[in-house]
């Protein structure tokens, strides 16, 4: 479904080259100040235009359709829309025969039996991820003041951001990167033993984002390395402070006062210039495939924004489970 949350609850729609793509948000308090120029910082930071990112270009200007009265939120469904004004459809056409290896092109067509639209990746693009940067923006205002911080530490295997995409650029290939995500000043005690403990639930709304492979907590892979004297996180205080975070910020699936810390790996983007080989379902048979349009060559480059906008989306809503958030602000 494409629906998330319990109290705080997003639900996304729009395909790529639809008409528009957005967000619509329910359970938010009311008298929350609102205005257009929240969202221009975040939404900067998820458009393309730098070396490596695709060259088209949105403005991406948010309408907010309801749930905002004298530029406060009213406590109604709260929907915004962003307008597609920049799009070229026919890039797209051979692909209803031949979809795109590491695409969700093939399983779309099947389960949908073909009535999916789908120009630029349709609703499985990560052009749907303006609407949750958008609810994003909301849910920073909704924590504070919890902090949340992400940022690309390594790219196509390379600590060194800028030769990494330089390389791609290049090849004319795409490469993958990891994103590390940190939230301070976070409340002991958000999140459920098991089902949902925070890691689940972070984990649940990451594989979202699109190109999302994998994610790790704390020392994550590194601590089956580890020794329990090592891993252990001494405690030095009644607040909870450690003097070592191999647990990313969670005991038990809940927090434990101390920064949060995750690690997701985003994969290549499957839209690349070099010919490949698929199958054409019109003819039966494997032909050589070069993918036109304009993509992405490090999509990892413009995700830290989205990966800080769904975990304030997480957090806001375990924060409304534990009344950390007013129904009133």
């Amino acid at each position: 479904m494409n629906t998330f949350g319990r109290i705080f609850r997003i639900s996304i729609f729009g395909e790529s080259h639809g008409s528009g793509v957005g967000v619509l948000i329910d359970g938010l308090p009311a008298g929350l100040p609102l205005i257009f120029n929240d969202f221009e910082t975040d939404l900067g930071r998820r458009r393309a235009g730098a070396k490596g990112t695709t060259p088209r270009k949105e403005a991406d200007l948010p309408k907010l359709i309801n749930g905002v009265f004298n530029d406060l939120t009213t406590g109604a469904p709260l929907m915004i829309q962003f307008e597609n004004t920049n799009t070229r459809s026919k890039d797209y056409d051979k692909l209803r025969d031949m979809p795109r290896p590491g695409h969700a092109d093939f399983v779309a067509s099947k389960k949908f039996g073909g009535f999916e639209d789908y120009r630029g990746g349709g609703h499985f693009s990560a052009r749907l991820t303006t609407g949750l940067v958008a609810a994003g923006v909301i849910a920073k205002k909704l924590i504070f003041p919890v902090e949340i911080n992400a940022k690309l530490i390594e790219a196509g295997g390379n600590a060194d951001i800028e030769a990494a995409i330089n390389k791609a650029v290049e090849e004319q290939d795409s490469i993958g990167g990891i994103i590390e995500c940190r939230a301070k000043n976070l409340p002991i005690g958000l999140g459920e033993p098991f089902f949902d403990s925070v890691e689940s639930v972070l984990a649940h709304m990451m594989f979202s984002i699109p190109a999302v492979k994998g994610i790790e907590f704390g020392s994550g892979f590194l601590a089956a390395k580890m020794k329990g004297s090592q891993h252990n996180d001494v405690i030095l205080s009644k607040d909870g402070k450690t003097k070592t975070n191999h647990a990313g910020g969670i005991n038990g699936g809940i927090t434990n006062g101390n920064e949060l810390v995750f690690r997701i790996a985003i994969k290549p983007t499957s839209s690349i210039s070099k010919e490949q080989q698929t199958f054409n379902v019109a003819t039966g048979k494997i032909e050589t495939l070069k993918v036109e349009g304009r993509h992405d060559l490090c999509v990892a480059l413009r995700a830290p924004v989205v990966v800080e906008a769904a975990t304030a989306i997480v957090l806001a809503d375990l924060m409304m489970l534990e009344q950390k958030i007013k129904r009133i602000v």
